[in-house]
């Protein structure tokens, strides 16, 4: 591996347990500045306190997240953008690259692409252009991949999460990020046949925490690498007690019900 990329790489995984904790924070783009969003230096600062180790944003929310102080957070720098008020919402497009996103302090980068969609063939151009220009430059990069179109009955089906994971690995992603699949049968196998480190969405705000950290801990036993979730975090009434179980499942490896202990009344 290009030394450049390993050790950005570092910057995004913890070196002891080669597993992640990433906050997604583009949403303002897609949805607008939602709860949780509003103040993007107060969002990562408590992030950060509760042991998160990346955020991921767009570019112009890079010297909004950033401190100046504390602990280092990972960068990653998301390349393709869409809005909901669009009439073809799952159609993500570039909108800055890799060079640019070298010089605003990226650790890493990443690309959406919505698999089944009319303008599939564009996307996955996208992401293999991206692809080569990472490579060259040492920088690595986090595809998010999903099934979501009008030949797609079910975004989550296991065949379907797989397919999503080959594809981001076989055109160059040095993680993969899906949705998970609903067992740990089904999310091994996608772990398997994707050959890279794949971590797992958040999608929608759960009702209930626990359901989410078990989630989290099913994904991590199946060959997980950890997690790349946004509402489930940031939205949460307490997201730096939140983040600090995470990092007791996640790097400590501790069971949910060890992990919650002292913290139950974030559940």
């Amino acid at each position: 591996m290009h030394i450049g990329k390993a050790i950005r790489l570092e910057r995004i995984f913890n070196r002891n347990t080669m597993r992640t904790i990433i906050v997604p924070m583009d949403h303002g783009v897609t949805v607008g500045p939602i709860a949780g969003l509003e103040k993007m230096r107060d969002t990562v600062t408590n992030l950060v306190a509760g042991g998160a180790n990346a955020g991921l944003v767009h570019k112009g929310q890079v010297k909004l997240g950033h401190r100046m102080q504390g602990r280092d957070f990972g960068c990653i720098v998301h390349l393709s953008a869409g809005t909901c008020l669009s009439p073809f919402p799952n159609v993500k497009r570039l909108v800055t690259t890799v060079e640019e996103a070298i010089r605003i302090g990226a650790d890493a980068v990443s690309v959406h692409v919505n698999l089944g969609d009319e303008t599939e063939g564009q996307m996955l151009m996208d992401l293999g252009r991206v692809a080569a220009s990472a490579s060259e430059w040492g920088m690595p990069l986090l595809a998010m991949v999903y099934a979501r179109g009008p030949k797609v009955p079910d975004e989550y089906a296991p065949d379907v999460v797989a397919h999503c994971a080959r594809v981001g690995a076989e055109l160059g992603a040095d993680v993969v990020k899906v949705n998970y699949p609903g067992s740990a049968e089904s999310f091994a196998h996608v772990v398997a046949c994707a050959g890279v480190p794949v971590v797992i969405a958040g999608g929608a705000k759960m009702d209930s925490t626990r359901d989410f950290l078990d989630i989290v801990r099913i994904s991590l036993d199946a060959g997980g690498s950890g997690l790349s979730v946004g509402r489930n975090v940031f939205q949460h009434s307490d997201p730096t007690r939140l983040v600090e179980v995470l990092n007791r499942i996640v790097h400590e490896d501790a069971p949910v019900d060890e992990a919650v202990k002292g913290y139950e009344d974030i559940l």
